[in-house]
């Protein structure tokens, strides 16, 4: 156990890319006992079988011994109800980009778990000072020495896709957070292999603040008829030497989560040079996700 994060056990609520991601170099990199819990027994086997194939591939390029890749496997363990985080030291929440459902989680954390538990999300762009005012005990207020303790054990963690290969992590206090809270996330972060930058809790924080907008715009010029996708992209990666283009990047993100940063950026600022581009728009309406459905500003097999 690191003195510096003290974590002795971890927990991540969501086996998707970005939970399962996490639980990895937690157990992979931090080496504590990670609690992995999701509703769906599909995302779980789905998760696990992803991380298996993340081991196998580190064996193979000789990343990890095969017992040091074992260790990292059974040191994750899939619990089907939250109350089995009690023994936790850190929870990270991993769940879809929506306040309402964040904020039901985060309620029934501080309700189950010691005040002394860490409870972090890995939203990428939501309020965190919003979240940590709902994890206050029942019958508690703000103002109360006991809501205090509670809202200050809440920080953003923002974790990057593909976590296991991203190097870097935002951290980013609420209004409410200790500062005890911020120094032990930030350790965690470091024990899991990763560069921390910090950033106020303003909507989107730095990464999505500045990568959204350009993202959007490129939907736009798009939209307009500025250029076609290919001449967009090919624009930023041969004359801006990005690794890709935004459209081919924001299939990668994933359109419905674009969309779900933009609107979250847009609303939090009210400023219209936020707002989300209506081709956008309608594209998740259709179920057009990018890489994750098949389909988006490209098309992707199902390999």
């Amino acid at each position: 156990m690191s003195i510096a994060h003290g974590v002795r056990k971890a927990a991540v609520i969501g086996a998707g890319q970005m939970g399962l991601g996490i639980a990895f170099v937690s157990a992979v990199h931090a080496k504590v006992p990670v609690l992995l819990h999701d509703k769906s027994p599909a995302q779980v086997k789905s998760g696990l079988g992803l991380m298996d194939k993340l081991l196998a591939k580190d064996v193979s390029k000789g990343k990890l011994t095969s017992e040091a890749a074992k260790e990292a496997r059974d040191r994750v363990s899939v619990v089907d109800d939250l109350k089995h985080f009690r023994d936790a030291d850190l929870v990270i929440e991993a769940v879809a980009e929506n306040l309402t459902i964040k904020e039901s989680i985060f309620r029934t954390l501080s309700a189950e778990l010691s005040p002394k538990t860490i409870l972090a999300t890995n939203t990428s762009s939501i309020s965190i000072t919003k979240i940590a005012a709902t994890a206050i005990p029942q019958g508690k207020t703000a103002s109360d020495p006991e809501g205090k303790e509670s809202a200050g054990r809440v920080v953003g963690l923002h974790f990057f896709n593909p976590v296991p290969v991203m190097k870097l992590v935002e951290l980013i206090a609420a209004t409410q957070t200790s500062q005890e809270t911020l120094e032990r996330a930030r350790a965690y972060a470091i024990a899991c292999g990763k560069e921390v930058t910090y950033s106020k809790d303003v909507p989107g924080f730095v990464a999505n603040g500045l990568l959204m907008p350009f993202i959007n715009e490129a939907i736009m010029m798009l939209e307009r008829g500025v250029a076609t996708r290919d001449d967009i992209d090919k624009t930023m990666k041969l004359g801006a030497n990005h690794p890709m283009g935004p459209l081919q990047l924001a299939d990668f993100i994933g359109l419905d989560t674009c969309l779900a940063i933009q609107q979250t950026i847009y609303h939090g600022t009210g400023d219209s040079k936020y707002r989300p581009s209506v081709l956008l728009e309608r594209m998740v309406d259709a179920q057009w996700y990018g890489r994750k459905s098949g389909k988006g500003f490209y098309e992707y097999s199902k390999e």
